[in-house]
């Protein structure tokens, strides 16, 4: 049977990402056999406005049965409820204890960084995304997550590094159990490098260093701070993907994190890029590798040939982007290896070795110069 996904589409700019997230994955899943069933919900700000609903009960009992939630945005400057983002966004992330929010960050193309020296940049936060800084609940099963996620990123070719992040030396109480459970954790995988940084030279080690991270797990408001700061570092919000997951019911809600940028909405111009990502965030989560880091790959060719929206240092539109990122999926199929007696079938392959910047990207010329001279947080909601 086909997953089934329920499409949230939400406010300002999200109905136009997630019309192009779609049309990605549709192209895909054709070629790889995974099977996905969209069906679209009318929830968001003009629902609200209309009705004064939010999530009527019966929609949320079908959400709660669905394999993945897909997510546009929520926030409209229309809506004076300052509770309405909440009760949208956050209730499915606490009702359906999405208690993983991973917010991977991977340097399309090298030019689109602010730093200097950075040639690479692949990481990912792992956030608490259900409890607070005083409740103690979360903390080991978050912190265990992240190791696993660390062993499985080792697997594939990445460093394998945790870091833990808090501010122990100062939140004394609220931090010690981060502090314990940290220990337990290295003593129970000493397979796995590990290292604990307070939030503040976090930040500092990002911009200094940020191929020292793999693998970032911290509290929810440290995790909110973190993966925004290593978004801007890789090309900004526009780019953002985001996973919101269960680990144990396999629930999962994904989303682009630019937000509803309102003043944006209509125009053609947002980036579809982080939404697109989403999706291949979905795809990996439900099983299909092959699918997901096809479009993880087409979307690092359409950005270093800057085949991108204005963020990113291209000129196409939100539509135009999307299609270029459907053309270079449509030349990695074709170049992609068969193997002798799999019926034609595409098979998984690991991803390529980390590449330096070329020549024609980083020469005397910056082309992304002004993409990153513009560049700016879009209005959001949820966080």
């Amino acid at each position: 049977m086909p997953f089934r996904i329920a499409v949230i589409p939400g406010d300002g700019i999200g109905p136009e990402v997630i019309e192009q997230g779609i049309r990605v994955l549709e192209e895909v899943i054709q070629h790889t056999g995974a099977g996905l069933q969209f069906k679209t919900y009318d929830l968001g700000a003009e629902r609200y406005l209309r009705t004064g609903e939010v999530i009527p009960e019966p929609i949320f009992a079908e959400l709660q049965s669905a394999d993945a939630i897909y997510l546009g945005a929520v926030g409209d400057p229309r809506v004076k409820d300052p509770q309405y983002a909440a009760r949208l966004l956050l209730r499915l992330r606490f009702e359906l204890d999405l208690w993983v929010n991973l917010r991977p960050s991977r340097l399309l193309a090298p030019g689109l960084t602010p730093l200097r020296d950075a040639a690479s940049i692949d990481l990912v936060v792992v956030r608490e995304n259900t409890e607070g800084a005083y409740v103690g609940i979360g903390v080991e099963r978050i912190q265990r997550y992240a190791f696993e996620l660390a062993r499985q990123r080792r697997q594939a070719g990445h460093r394998g590094r945790v870091t833990m992040v808090d501010k122990s030396n100062a939140l004394y109480h609220a931090h010690d159990l981060w502090q314990r459970v940290f220990a337990l954790e290295r003593q129970r995988a000493p397979e796995i490098e590990a290292e604990h940084l307070f939030v503040d030279a976090a930040a500092m080690q990002l911009v200094k260093d940020p191929g020292r991270f793999d693998v970032i797990v911290t509290s929810n408001m440290f995790g909110d701070i973190l993966s925004d700061l290593a978004s801007e570092l890789v090309g900004g919000l526009g780019q953002a993907p985001s996973a919101n997951i269960n680990p144990e019911t396999r629930r999962g809600l994904f989303e682009p994190v630019h937000g509803s940028a309102p003043k944006h909405a209509g125009k053609g111009i947002a980036n579809p890029v982080g939404a697109i990502l989403a999706g291949a965030m979905m795809l990996r989560h439900l099983g299909d590798e092959v699918g997901a880091n096809q479009i993880e790959d087409a979307v690092m060719a359409a950005a270093r040939e800057r085949r991108t929206t204005k963020d990113l240092g291209g000129d196409l539109t939100t539509t135009g982007a999307a299609e270029a990122v459907l053309q270079r999926l449509e030349r990695i199929r074709s170049s992609s290896a068969r193997q002798p007696g799999d019926g034609g079938r595409i098979t998984s392959r690991r991803r390529p070795p980390r590449a330096g910047p070329s020549p024609d990207l980083l020469g005397s010329e910056d082309p992304w110069k002004e993409a990153r001279r513009h560049r700016h947080r879009p209005d959001h909601a949820g966080g």
